[in-house]
């Protein structure tokens, strides 16, 4: 058989990538079950992902060819057989497994926004109403859907226009979007799918405005999927990426739906239009707030895992260019310049992982108090999630573009796996809140404690270091001393409490002057997203050093997560300098030592690179990278993949109209 026809699956590993597998600091299945939280967790996922991979009828082997439509109906094929297979593995449907489908397909499902549609009605309705719409929808008898975004507002909810208004002598709701602006926009599932929305609608009952509330609302029929009598449906069409999710616009002409379609287990409006509150008004925020907690670890994560291991693996293989003259080209991964561009974001990746999983644990955590109706921890869980979401979207899209760059010339191709990562995962930075926006929203509550603090009030576990103002400048005299967890700690908080009082203070100072408050706000605004960004960059430091408590029973792996925990620390020192220097608590020389300490982190962490991608344990059909498998077989992939084209088995039509008249118009003398 001639060598580019071998098949991947029959080639060694590439010796050069093999090499870095050699003689390892650490043992990598070991860092696998701690990111997995369990060896025996580890064993079910592969188990399940080895399950998926075996299925013919999940095959993603052609879908970079695809086209749009055929990835919409390939993404619902697998949603319907997903059901199957879990009913005939035995799996539970609320089980973990799940978890490690949606991993294993990379996401390529539909019927995504269905499960936020059932997750809100468990959230947000009645017992009685989960009884009703539950079943429905988790046997898909109904599919349905989350319509919030309009045309004219999408993260300042209490902006959107599409009104429900209470009509007592029919107990019937009257859903509308009176203008343009008001269309509901982007909701996926809803351009060809679903049957029944939850429509979030501005609730006016007894002439009185009663603020954003939920409502179940039909959309299509249930015998031909026709849009009903006053309803206009349909897909909004190409986007820059999740080409297999019908995103949908939704136009609804005084649409009357049962008292009973709005989900009222926090609020409920009685048969006479009276409006009665339990809780907070925030909780009808709470299904934005749980997608967000959920989309940290199960998208945008993945996205910059995978593409770190991808970029770091091709770029031990790559060989360019002179290092010494008249040696052999080295790998591109023993030059400073792609250490700097790779490694921190290697760091990152575990630090947004360990991040992901307190957020979890905290929004549960709330999740069961909120249940016990106290809603006293809502703010701070709003605040947590919303400044995750804006600063782990950043960083991690960024982080994925990074990637793809550093893989030259191939990383522009689809058979990277790089660019279908980053134009999904740079969605993020807007679906959900807008990023901008939630770091304004953020800043409100950091500005909010600041104030407290300085009258005593006791602040929440993320802001209690606002309580203690930072006293005197860094203590560090030699690089060394830069790489202990209790010197950086001291120097993000110091920045982020200088950030926060200076944005508070400037706003004070503009009110005092004559401002109105609104304008003083927006005059303070850009310092305030800094603000956020600080905190935010605070906080995933501290959990990061927090986390290297929980694997002291394993010191090697310890050793290599503790100094990741300072390269991620001190690549935001550098990179941030400016923060950093502004208020005076680092020097200038500090800052150069500083700088010493983050590179030779650089070199050291260099040796680990490829151990510690492999510990994500992606396989190379989750990857599906013609430069990143686990063989490091790059040149061998690439031209495989080629052949599979079916372009390039086809009859090429340009041929014949255009090329041909031209070419054969005169004898060639060639």
């Amino acid at each position: 058989m001639a060598w580019w026809k071998v098949n991947s699956a029959g080639k060694d590993v590439n010796p050069d990538l093999a090499s870095e597998r050699e003689s390892p600091s650490f043992n990598v299945e070991t860092l696998t079950n701690i990111l997995d939280e369990g060896a025996e967790e580890t064993r079910v996922r592969r188990a399940v992902v080895s399950i998926i991979h075996k299925d013919p009828v999940f095959s993603r082997e052609f879908l970079y060819f695809k086209t749009r439509t055929e990835r919409y109906e390939g993404a619902v094929k697998n949603s319907f057989h997903i059901k199957r297979k879990m009913k005939e593995m035995g799996w539970n449907e609320n089980g973990r497994e799940i978890a490690y489908i949606y991993r294993a397909l990379g996401g390529e499902t539909g019927l995504n926004i269905h499960n936020v549609f059932i997750k809100t009605i468990n959230a947000l309705g009645t017992d009685e109403q989960i009884s009703k719409w539950l079943p429905l929808a988790s046997s898909y008898k109904i599919i349905g859907t989350y319509a919030q975004t309009e045309l004219g507002h999408g993260t300042y909810l209490r902006g959107l226009e599409t009104t429900a208004t209470y009509d007592p002598s029919t107990q019937e709701f009257i859903i509308d979007t009176p203008q343009i602006s008001a269309t509901k926009w982007w909701p996926g599932d809803l351009g060809k799918t679903s049957t029944h929305a939850v429509v979030l609608a501005q609730l006016y009952s007894n002439e009185k405005k009663y603020g954003m509330h939920p409502f179940i609302v039909q959309v299509r029929s249930l015998k031909d999927h026709s849009p009903l009598p006053g309803i206009t449906v349909g897909d909004i069409g190409p986007k820059m990426s999740f080409e297999h999710i019908d995103n949908g616009y939704l136009i609804m002409r005084n649409i009357r739906v049962p008292r009973e379609n709005m989900l009222s287990r926090y609020s409920q409006v009685l048969p006479d239009g009276s409006y009665v509150k339990s809780g907070s008004d925030k909780i009808n925020y709470f299904t934005m707030i749980a997608v967000r907690v959920s989309m940290l670890q199960d998208e945008v994560l993945e996205a910059l895992k995978k593409a770190c291991t991808i970029s770091v693996r091709y770029s031990a293989v790559r060989r360019q260019s002179e290092l010494k003259p008249g040696d052999r080209e080295p790998k591109i991964l023993d030059y400073q310049t792609q250490q700097q561009k790779l490694l921190p974001l290697v760091a990152t990746c575990y630090s947004v992982h360990f991040t992901a999983k307190y957020v979890a644990k905290f929004y549960n955590d709330v999740y069961g108090e909120i249940r016990k109706e106290n809603f006293s921890l809502l703010p701070e869980l709003h605040a947590l999630a919303a400044g995750m979401k804006a600063f782990a979207t950043e960083m991690c899209s960024n982080g994925v573009e990074v990637c793809r760059k550093a893989c030259g010339g191939h990383g522009y191709s689809l058979y990277s796996g790089i660019p279908s990562l980053y134009t999904k995962v740079t969605a993020s930075c807007t679906y959900e809140g807008e990023n901008t926006v939630l770091h304004l929203q953020v800043a409100r509550f950091l500005v909010k404690c600041f104030a407290g603090a300085q009258s005593g009030t006791p602040l929440p576990t993320s802001t209690a270091y606002l309580s203690s103002p930072p006293a005197g400048g860094c203590q560090a005299r030699t690089p060394n001393d830069f790489l202990n967890p209790e010197v950086y700690s001291k120097a993000y908080e110091y920045r982020a409490y200088s950030l926060i009082s200076s944005a508070a203070k400037k706003m004070q100072s503009l009110v005092q002057l004559g401002s109105e408050q609104y304008v003083a706000w927006n005059n303070t605004s850009v310092e305030l997203v800094k603000t956020s960004i600080a905190h935010s960059h605070l906080l995933t430091v501290k959990i990061f050093i927090s986390a290297l408590n929980s694997v002291s029973d394993h010191p090697e792996i310890k050793a290599v997560l503790t100094r990741l925990c300072d390269l991620y620390a001190l690549h935001g020192i550098v990179t941030s300098a400016g923060d950093f220097l502004q208020y005076g608590y680092l020097s200038g020389k500090q800052l150069d030592m500083a700088t010493t300490a983050y590179l030779g982190l650089l070199a050291e962490r260099r040796k680990d690179a490829v151990l510690l991608v492999d510990a994500f344990d992606f396989t190379d059909d989750q990857l599906l990278s013609a430069i990143g498998t686990y063989d490091g077989n790059v040149y061998h992939n690439l031209l495989e993949w080629v052949q599979k084209n079916p372009e390039n088995k086809k009859v090429n039509p340009v041929f014949e109209t255009y090329l041909k008249p031209h070419l054969q118009s005169n004898p060639s003398k060639l």
